[in-house]
């Protein structure tokens, strides 16, 4: 890539940032902040909570979602380099075979681990 690619990068990058620090201030800026005794009471359904609110609540659906990044990181690594494999050679292919294997034993690991059993 030339400088001048580069720079059109950074010219995106930092204008996405601006963007995106913007958008979260302007809202807090703009939106009115009237708190009263009603909006910060805690509600279950519109009623008032009865007992302790706050109980632990056990979620196993992140491992799913864990498990899940991970294959899809192996997706965007894997199409680019399905498309030029040609072009590539041999110690590419060892790369992306290496690659796979590890990936491969981290879910045989997750899996021996209970961590792709719901509950």
């Amino acid at each position: 890539m030339s400088d001048n690619n580069f720079a059109a990068v950074g010219i995106f990058l930092v204008g996405a940032i601006a963007v995106s620090i913007i958008m979260m201030i302007v809202p807090k800026l703009l939106a009115p902040n009237k708190p009263h005794k009603e909006k910060l009471t805690t509600y279950e359904c519109g009623n008032e909570t009865i007992g302790r609110t706050w109980l632990g609540f056990k979620s196993n659906y992140f491992m799913y979602a864990l498990v899940f990044t991970a294959f899809d990181v192996e997706t965007v690594f894997l199409y680019p380099w399905a498309l030029t494999f040609q072009k590539l050679g041999t110690f590419a292919f060892l790369e992306m075979f290496i690659f796979i294997v590890i990936l491969l034993v981290g879910f045989w690991y997750a899996w021996k681990e209970g961590a792709l059993e719901w509950m």
